[in-house]
């Protein structure tokens, strides 16, 4: 599943520090009980989550399906999304 452009780097930030990559940020307690229940929640959960959620779903499914999700969340988190440098 592609990454949706709307991932901010904040959020990019967030997922990364979820699954212990440099450039992560760890979030406040709220969303790192989120991203434990995204990662926890199976299909019907995870549509629910999205309709919420969309860039904390989308941006936790590429870091854990993607095979270059957590290289395209360091890029964003690191402010090149879409070529474009901080």
């Amino acid at each position: 599943m592609p990454t949706a452009p709307g991932i901010s780097s904040e959020t990019a930030r967030h997922v990364l520090w979820h699954y212990g990559r440099p450039g992560g940020f760890r979030p406040g307690r709220f969303t790192e009980l989120l991203m434990q229940t995204i990662d926890a929640a199976d299909v019907v959960h995870t549509a629910r989550l999205r309709a919420a959620y969309p860039d904390l779903v989308d941006a936790m499914t590429a870091a854990a399906n993607d095979a270059d999700g957590i290289a395209h969340l360091t890029t964003i988190a690191n402010g090149q999304q879409n070529g474009q440098t901080p």
